[in-house]
């Protein structure tokens, strides 16, 4: 499979995050372009923080390749790994990281920071922006419904103190 084939597929493990009212993030693992492991956020649905669509893809790559260095293997995500997946990356000896839509609030990869730039015994290769434009619309869309459907809801009134706590003037 191409890279644009690679992400396409991580496009559609965002789109099954997104039908789940998850943050639509997909991560694919493929060694020799062809896929390892797919995975999408479940954080919500699993009520679970580690549930990032890389860390579930990695582990299903680890699982399916039986170990954990996965230094022949190219991670192909979405949105930008967090510090936690830029860990996890770092960790499994990903060779090459690419990614589409850049996290302007918790990137590791050079937005917020980047944690493949540090002395780590490890260094992935990254090339950001592969179909950016598609990953960013489908995070768009689904924050503006979210935001859509939170102003819906009935706010939460503070109850008024009991009668007897109120001081006279």
């Amino acid at each position: 499979m191409t890279n644009f084939e690679l992400m396409g597929a991580a496009l559609d493990e965002a789109r099954k995050a997104a039908a789940l009212g998850e943050v639509p993030v997909g991560a694919v693992v493929a060694r020799n372009g062809q896929i390892v492991a797919a995975a999408h956020n479940t954080r919500e649905t699993e009520k679970n923080a580690l549930h990032h669509a890389e860390l579930l893809a990695i582990d299903a790559a680890c699982k399916a390749l039986g170990g954990w260095r996965l230094w022949e293997c190219e991670l192909f995500v979405t949105l930008e790994p967090c510090p936690m997946c830029a860990g996890a990356i770092l960790n499994s000896r990903i060779r090459r990281v690419v990614y589409g839509a850049a996290d302007a609030k918790a990137g590791c990869c050079g937005s917020v920071t980047d944690l493949f730039a540090l002395p780590f015994n490890h260094h992935p290769m990254v090339e950001q922006g592969l179909r950016a434009e598609e990953a960013g619309a489908l995070l768009q869309a689904f924050f503006k419904d979210l935001r859509v459907r939170l102003a819906a809801r009935p706010k939460w009134k503070r109850p008024a103190p009991p009668a007897e706590n109120m001081k006279k003037p």
